[in-house]
Parts: structure tokens; sequence; C-alpha cells
């Protein structure tokens, strides 16, 4: 292999990407105030006013009125709000409102609460199969909703899967959903910036949008429910966000979010060009470089994230890899950030079908900002190597045990 690179190769944007010149100056003027937004004198005032200003510029960048944003600490707060807020609502509404239904690869953030609830709430959970490139079975959906449409209480498909980067039928899942009167929540974290994401045209009643993975800073997110939805709260306290959501909300943070969605939103369709170039280049030249390195997720680029290249490598071990590869100097993941170092398969290939053992060996490079044609290059003249290694410690292994 070669040498360790002086400068890094980052291709983790996936799971949290830099920050945005418009976001950081957001950030760093708005440090310099002070204000609570819910005080009345002058200067909570005024942070009311940021917080409403960045509201209304979330609004207006994913399809939505501003008093359709609520905003949440990221995620996997607005995730949670959605799954037990809306099973929680509907359930007081309509007590045989029980079933709960997601998709069997969505982000952990969705499935552990709706895994929560049915151990802790009286929940019963509907996970839908994928198909081999992860996409969700719609007939499966028709068939749920066939047999138990008067007893779902929320349905939840997200945008675009955060491992393999597929995107998933929303239009015919809000469709099948809404004949019975169900709301659908869909996880857009991935999506935003990357493909169209409007609130209003998609016709979902909820979406999920995070801070951190447009170039805005960490803990900021919010969720997007549409007007007359109603939601149960997950958070008490003072009662801000409407009762829905409370907690002392920081003007400088929601500045900086909604000036990185809306520069995400703005340059999406020139970002999503380049950075699916560069992802096709890669998956060209690793396939033709390393044997037994195999496209997951769609192999129509049309029908999956721009900036997402998910392989696996078959007699490797993912970690391994990851390891080789972080010493030459190229930064990738195995997959979720926030299942990272836990030793186990990905529950997204393996719902596509993809054996345990193939399973283990996965990587996703996937593409932001910084990305360039030499980080590509880099990959390409580190990644048979490591492979090759990987493969000889795992067949060392194997004959030693």
């Amino acid at each position: 292999m070669s040498a360790p690179r002086t400068r890094a190769v980052y291709l983790d944007h996936a799971a949290t990407t830099s920050m945005r010149p418009a976001a950081l100056a957001a950030l760093t003027a708005g440090l310099a105030r002070t204000g609570n937004p819910s005080s009345l004198h002058t200067a909570g005032r005024a942070a009311r006013r940021t917080v409403e200003e960045a509201r209304e510029q979330v609004a207006a960048s994913l399809g939505a009125r501003p008093s359709e944003v609520v905003w949440t600490a990221g995620g996997t707060e607005a995730d949670n709000l959605a799954v037990k807020g809306l099973f929680w609502a509907r359930r007081t509404q309509d007590p045989s409102r029980r079933r709960v239904v997601v998709s069997a690869v969505e982000h952990h953030a969705v499935l552990d609460p709706a895994f929560w609830l049915a151990e802790h709430a009286g929940a019963e959970l509907a996970l839908l199969p994928v198909d081999g490139e992860g996409r969700v079975d719609l007939d499966a959906l028709r068939a749920e909703l066939e047999e138990h449409g008067d007893a779902v209480a929320l349905v939840s498909v997200m945008w675009a899967n955060n491992e393999v980067g597929t995107l998933q039928p929303l239009e015919q899942v809000v469709g099948l959903a809404h004949r019975y009167g169900v709301p659908v929540h869909a996880d857009a974290v991935q999506a935003v910036g990357q493909v169209p994401v409007d609130l209003r045209a998609s016709g979902v009643d909820a979406l999920t949008v995070s801070g951190h993975k447009v170039g805005g800073p960490g803990a900021t997110g919010a969720l997007l429910a549409r007007r007359g939805l109603d939601l149960t709260p997950v958070l008490h306290g003072g009662g801000q966000e409407r009762g829905v959501r409370s907690g002392t909300l920081d003007p400088a943070l929601l500045a900086a979010f909604a000036a990185a969605v809306d520069e995400a939103v703005t340059t999406r369709e020139d970002h999503a060009a380049r950075v699916g170039a560069l992802r096709d280049d890669l998956v060209r030249r690793v396939l033709a470089a390393v044997p037994g390195a195999t496209l997951r997720g769609p192999a129509d680029a049309s029908h999956r994230l721009p900036g997402n290249a998910h392989l696996t490598f078959a007699g490797c071990e993912g970690d391994s890899l990851l390891y080789l590869l972080d010493a030459a100097g190229v930064e990738a993941s195995t997959g979720s950030a926030c299942q990272a170092g836990v030793p186990r398969p990905s529950h997204v290939l393996l719902a596509m079908g993809v054996g345990e053992d193939d399973a283990r060996g996965a990587l996703r490079f996937s593409f932001g900002a910084t990305s360039t044609a030499d980080d590509v290059d880099a990959v390409v003249d580190v990644l048979p190597g490591a492979v090759e290694r990987a493969r000889a410690a795992g067949l060392s292994m194997a004959v030693g045990a």
C-alpha cells in the first residue's frame, strides 16, 4: 500500500459534513448576542425574531408553512417525535389504532422507537420487507393496509436510505396509506440537498431533517409536520414550539441551520451532478480494480443518492478495511456512523437479502462539498491493497481457528 497521505481523504459525508461558510457566519454572529427567545424584553424579542426568520427560511426551502416547522435537537429527536408522537396521538383518538408500520431498512432512530412502542406501549409492529436494492415492497404495504388499515396508526418510510442510498417510492407509499387515512412520516435526513425534498409536493405528513448532514451545526434539526397533524409531545417542560417540543431554543444554532438548508437546496442540482460524477467514477474503477467487489443498492444511479457508493468485498471484514484505509489516509465508513464499532452486519444489507458473510465486508463512500477527483484517485490507489491485506488476515484467522 502507498504511504499515508499528508491530507486525509474524507469520504464519509453521510455521517457528517463540514459546515458551510454561510452557516458558520450565521453561527458566529449569533453567538455574540444574548437573549432567550421566550423572554419578553428587547433582547428576548430580538432572539425570537431570529428564530422565526430561521423557521421561515427552512419552511420556504422545504415546501412547508412556517407553522409546520417544529425545531428539535437533531434528526434522532425528530424521528422519535414523529413515531412516538403520532402513535400516541392517534391511539388517543382511536384506541384501535395500535399498528406501527415501518420499513425494515429504516435508520435506528425510527426502528428503535418503533420497537420500544411494541415492547412498552402496546403497539403492534409491522416491518415492511424490501427488495434486493433496498426498495420497500409496495405489495407488502398494500396487503398490510388491506388487512389492518383501520388499526394502523402511522407508516414511516425513509426518503433515502442512509447506508445504500436507495430512494424510496414515497409517492406510492403516500397514495396507499392515505386511502386508509393513515399519516406517513419520512426520514429525509440524507435526502435534503441531494434530491428534491418538498413537504407539500410529496404528500407526506411529516418529514425529518438534520442540520449537520447539510452543512449546518450539530444538535439542530426539525420535524416538518403538516398543519392539523396531531402529535403528542415526547418532551415536556416550558411549552415551547406550541407545546409540541419543550426546551429553550438557541437562535444562533437555528440561524446557522436555516442558512445551511437554504444553501443546500439552492445549490442542489449542481452539487448532485458533481458528486454523482465522482461517485460513478469511483464505482466503475473499484469494480474494475478489485475482484469480488459488489455494488449494493440500486444499479440505476437515478434511483439512489448521488453522493452514495456502497460496496461489499467478499472475504473481508469491513472494520479491517476501514482501519487499513484510515491508516493510508482515506476515511470512509462501514455503514451508519450511529452503529460504528458494533460487531454485527448491517440490518439494511440483511433485509436486502445479502448473506451475513458478505454483509460484513461493507464499505460506504459518501461524497460532499469538499470531495474532488483526487479523492477518487486516492481510493483507487489504496483500496486494492487494503482488500488484499484484509482477505489475507481473514484467511489466517480462519486457518488458525
